[in-house]
């Protein structure tokens, strides 16, 4: 019986372990979306225990507990750390077969020398033993002992990026943090916030809105500020991709209705964010950014969950609904223009992977290598199985030698083993079909598309 997370983890074959061990695990990160904050990085943030370290912010350990019936008090609540942290090591060996199991014992080895089954019976013994080790694991200093060279962070369209410039002005720090465009703020004209975070546009860009004409020149005004600041990529987090295509007259009117409260259609508000998104869409390609769409996510599925705790804890799941039709003509409407920019595309839901890989492949260019890609598996396909069933369905569709890799999509400055857990994967999936004859035992062929899905496909894509 093998060891538990040995050195040849996942590696089924020998030329999976020649693939990883000989290439993989040496090649630097380039992390291109991610929720990191970038004032932590900028102060240069020391925790001050495990549980915030590992367990503040982190909505995929919150639902395991919460599987175990732990009271909220210890997971989100206040109760003292070392009780959150003893309640997930607790749970954490009913976890089989789910990728925490995984990710938090890599962790454990790779920033804390622990070697050992984190459970409720060594819980005491790898708190101390963590507690030991945290003054001298500064946020740089994990950013920099995980051989990562670039990271974007996700940012409204409203921040002033000020921690972006201070980072960049430290000398004494080698990695390039760049921010990525988030604008949903702007998009999700339905939310009750809507006007108000209008006004707190305006006030960023220094100028008044009162029309959608004076939005687009205060987006177009902060998209140029973020380019300034080193900004490639942007991203979208969709509920759903909008079906409806508006003149510019009438997403106007549902905006100017927005900002006087008044309630909006479904058409109106989806016909505003399709124009929207569109807009960007067009801006985007102009400046050579990558834009990333997320969508297929169902928000606060628990009303009781969200009212006590608020967005993004732990109550979003898997929506059902078929929005290819709305995303290939987003994609076409861009393509005949001549404005449709390099794109990835991400959704939630595991039954849209061979729609996304076979939509991906209508909208390639000349000269442009993967130019619309279908993405890393994401959130609750973040697992073993829905890696192996992305990079797989990709393969088979189109050329896995041009995806741009892994991303950690997360808050936690521990998360860059996910990076390990994906290369693994990948030289498993690679070095077993070499070793079954559906591949060549051509190493040189192999290593290339190793190096090209773990990092040079990225900086190439992203221009980093």
């Amino acid at each position: 019986m093998k060891a538990f997370l040995d050195e040849d983890f996942l590696l089924q074959t020998e030329t999976a372990r020649r693939l990883y061990h000989g290439c993989a695990a040496a090649l630097p990160i380039y992390d291109y979306h991610c929720h990191l904050n970038p004032r932590e990085i900028a102060e240069d943030r020391v925790f001050s225990d495990m549980a915030e370290l590992w367990l503040g912010g982190d909505h995929y350990k919150w639902r395991l507990l919460r599987a175990n019936g732990v009271p909220e008090e210890e997971i989100t609540g206040n109760a003292p750390g070392f009780v959150k942290f003893l309640r997930f090591a607790q749970v954490l060996p009913q976890a089989a077969g789910n990728p925490l199991y995984h990710w938090s014992h890599l962790e454990l080895q790779r920033y804390f020398g622990y070697h050992g089954v984190l459970n409720g019976d060594t819980a005491e013994e790898v708190w101390k033993l963590c507690q030991e080790k945290l003054p001298s694991l500064s946020v740089r200093k994990l950013i920099v002992e995980s051989n990562v060279k670039v990271i974007c962070t996700t940012d409204d369209p409203a921040d002033d990026l000020r921690y972006h410039r201070a980072i960049r002005e430290d000398a004494s720090f080698p990695v390039r943090v760049l921010p990525a465009w988030r604008p949903d703020q702007a998009v999700n004209i339905e939310k009750p916030a809507f006007p108000s975070y209008v006004q707190k546009l305006a006030a960023a860009a220094g100028r008044e809105i009162h029309t959608l004409s004076d939005l687009l020149q205060v987006l177009e005004t902060r998209l140029s500020f973020f380019d300034e600041q080193g900004c490639r990529v942007s991203d979208h987090g969709l509920d759903a991709m909008p079906a409806v295509r508006v003149t510019e007259r009438e997403a106007a009117a549902a905006f100017e209705k927005a900002l006087r409260g008044e309630a909006l259609s479904q058409a109106e508000r989806d016909g505003y964010k399709g124009f929207l998104l569109r807009f960007f869409g067009r801006e985007y390609a102009v400046r050579g950014w990558v834009m990333q769409i997320h969508y297929g996510a169902l928000r606060n599925a628990s009303s009781r969950g969200f009212d006590a705790l608020g967005p993004d804890t732990g109550f979003d799941c898997i929506r059902g609904a078929d929005c290819s039709a709305a995303l290939a003509a987003f994609l076409d409407d861009l393509d005949r223009e001549g404005r449709l920019p390099r794109t990835i595309l991400y959704s939630l839901n595991p039954n849209d992977n061979s729609m996304l890989d076979a939509l991906a492949g209508c909208f390639q260019e000349a000269g442009v290598r993967g130019k619309v890609q279908h993405g890393a598996a994401w959130w609750f396909n973040d697992t073993k199985q829905g890696m192996e069933a992305q990079l797989t369905g990709l393969a088979s569709s189109s050329l896995l030698g041009t995806f741009v890799g892994m991303l950690t999509d997360s808050r936690s400055f521990l998360s860059y083993a996910r990076h390990e857990y994906f290369r693994r994967i990948l030289c498993n999936l690679l070095g077993s079909w070499a070793e079954q004859g559906e591949l060549p035992d051509d190493t040189a062929m192999l290593e290339s598309i190793v190096r090209g899905v773990c990092c040079e496909n990225a900086v190439s894509y992203f221009g980093f």
